[in-house]
């Protein structure tokens, strides 16, 4: 049986298949209203499913199509449409006349490392203008790069992505992606972010030049998810002038890999004969880990004992220290020891004098004022692990012994908002939220959101790195849409140098304030 020739939604009359995704059919068909060829994704519903279990789908669908409707970029597969026909949601997308990057390989091996640079510079624009939207593809693989007849390169099927802002609706514990492209921290079992996508894009332009993913294609997928995880990735053998940037994008640690934007500049220079730039970590690096927080846990069995394990891959964490978080912020530098001094310098001997004795006795006094001093200041440290103390010393009268008081600084709060935030009352949270730092990190700290007190590791952490920082210039903010931001930023560290970063700022409004939620580094501007 052929559903070709169906007219879906009263509108979309199906020809031929051309494929399938995480979801469903691909179809090419004419759209008779627009007189214009489209393609069709029809969901499959797995047979048998419960009723609670169809709805999840359905929803995914439509999920489906709200983000990679945002996404509007010369290389990736536009969105135009989610149709509704007999109950089931449809997705409706450019036409690309094309063959799928896993194809070609199927027909020809391998490609030129110079041809395969040139992919994935294309692929990589289309993700790194996802990513200032915010969506996370997490499934990036040979199958999903679409080679056009005319030789345009487009990404496709975000049917697994994550937008920022958007309910997550896959079901807790189901693996997202494709194992043998995931990075290793999403088969770990944590969340994957756009440093996953990057670890992603390398490994299917490895695959790509040398015939198969880094980590192989094991049948078995527990054995290829524990190596993925490994992170060990064997150098290719035939990807000449590409071999070192794949290395970059395969990096196990997420935050020692460059930005999506940084990998699409350097691939573009390999495609075009030259070497590839080197990619330093700078400071600061203030981007979010893509496997923040907690790995994703298995869904309890009771709650869905009433319908029947759906048929995909569920991944158990293996029981290990997490590794670090790439937005664990680096602790504050100690300053270099000063040269000690010798107390005898050539060529003079002791002095003993009445003078002498005096200047001790003063230095024994200034020792002790300073000793209960720091004592003071670290009783309070222990017993407040917050910011907001301030320390008063007052010198005594003659004879006297000095006091020590401390008083609670009062911190002050976002400003009360009552209706929901406007655009313009969310752009000054922002700018009030810089105008804050270097110099008062107890405030800044207090305008983010608890998720991010406690992923910057705590005040201590949180203070440590703008202790590093002299002065910031907020140069530029934007909406990208209502409560994340992109603005351009540039930092002027103690050492001296100047880094300016893009980032992408997202905020939540809660208890009638608007507080950071999100601090997503971009790449440099």
């Amino acid at each position: 049986m052929t559903d070709d020739g169906r007219l879906v939604a009263g509108r979309y009359r199906l020809g031929h298949r051309i494929g399938s995704g995480a979801m469903g059919i691909v179809w090419q068909a004419h759209d008779e209203r627009l007189h214009r060829t489209v393609a069709v994704k029809q969901l499959l519903l797995q047979p048998g499913l419960a009723e609670a279990d169809t709805d999840e789908a359905k929803r995914r669908a439509m999920r489906e199509g709200r983000i990679a409707a945002r996404l509007q970029h010369p290389h990736a597969i536009a969105v135009y449409d989610v149709a509704e026909d007999d109950g089931q949601p449809w997705l409706v997308m450019e036409y690309l006349p094309s063959k799928s990057l896993s194809t070609v390989l199927s027909e020809r091996g391998t490609l030129p490392p110079r041809d395969v640079a040139s992919i994935g510079s294309q692929v990589a624009s289309a993700l790194a203008a996802a990513h200032i939207a915010g969506i996370v593809h997490r499934d990036i693989k040979p199958g999903n790069v679409l080679l056009g007849n005319e030789g345009t390169v487009k990404i496709t099927d975000f049917g697994i992505s994550r937008a920022t802002g958007d309910v997550t609706v896959t079901a807790t514990g189901m693996l997202a992606g494709t194992p043998a492209y995931l990075a290793p921290e999403v088969a770990k079992g944590y969340d994957p972010g756009p440093p996953s996508d990057v670890f992603s894009l390398g490994s299917t332009l490895y695959a790509a030049i040398e015939g198969m993913p880094p980590f192989g294609l094991n049948e078995n997928t527990i054995a290829l998810l524990h190596q993925v995880a490994s992170g060990k990735v064997t150098p290719p053998k035939q990807a000449g002038p590409l071999t070192a940037l794949l290395m970059r994008l395969l990096r196990a640690e997420p935050e020692d890999r460059p930005t999506m934007a940084e990998a699409k500049e350097a691939l573009a220079a390999v495609a075009a004969g030259r070497a590839a730039p080197e990619f330093p970590v700078a400071l600061p690096q203030t981007h979010p880990p893509s496997w923040q927080g907690a790995p994703v846990q298995q869904q309890a069995a009771a709650t869905r004992s009433h319908a029947p394990a759906p048929a995909a891959t569920r991944v158990a964490p293996p029981v290990s220290t997490p590794p670090r978080p790439a937005n664990a912020l680096p602790p504050p530098q100690r300053p270099a020891a000063a040269p000690r001094r010798d107390p005898k310098p050539p060529g003079r001997g002791p002095m003993k004098s009445k003078r002498s004795t005096v200047v001790t006795a003063l230095a024994i006094a200034a020792a002790a004022v300073v000793g209960i001093l720091l004592a003071s200041m670290l009783t309070n440290g222990k017993a407040n692990d917050q910011a907001g103390q301030t320390t008063t010393v007052t010198q005594p009268a003659a004879g006297g012994e000095p006091s020590v008081s401390t008083t609670k600084k009062a911190s002050t709060p976002p400003p009360k908002i009552t209706t929901d935030p406007t655009p313009q009352q969310q752009e000054q949270a922002i700018r009030d939220y810089f105008a804050l730092m270097p110099g008062n990190v107890e405030d800044g700290f207090n305008r983010l959101t608890a998720e991010m007190k406690n992923g910057n590791g705590g005040f201590e952490g949180y203070k440590g790195w703008w202790s590093q920082i002299k002065s910031i210039e907020l140069d530029s903010v934007k909406i990208n849409e209502p409560y994340a931001y992109e603005i351009e930023i540039t930092y002027t560290l103690k050492a001296g140098s100047v880094s300016r970063e893009r980032k992408l700022i997202v905020l939540k409004w809660e208890n009638q304030g608007l507080f950071i939620a999100k601090d997503q580094s971009l790449g440099k501007a």
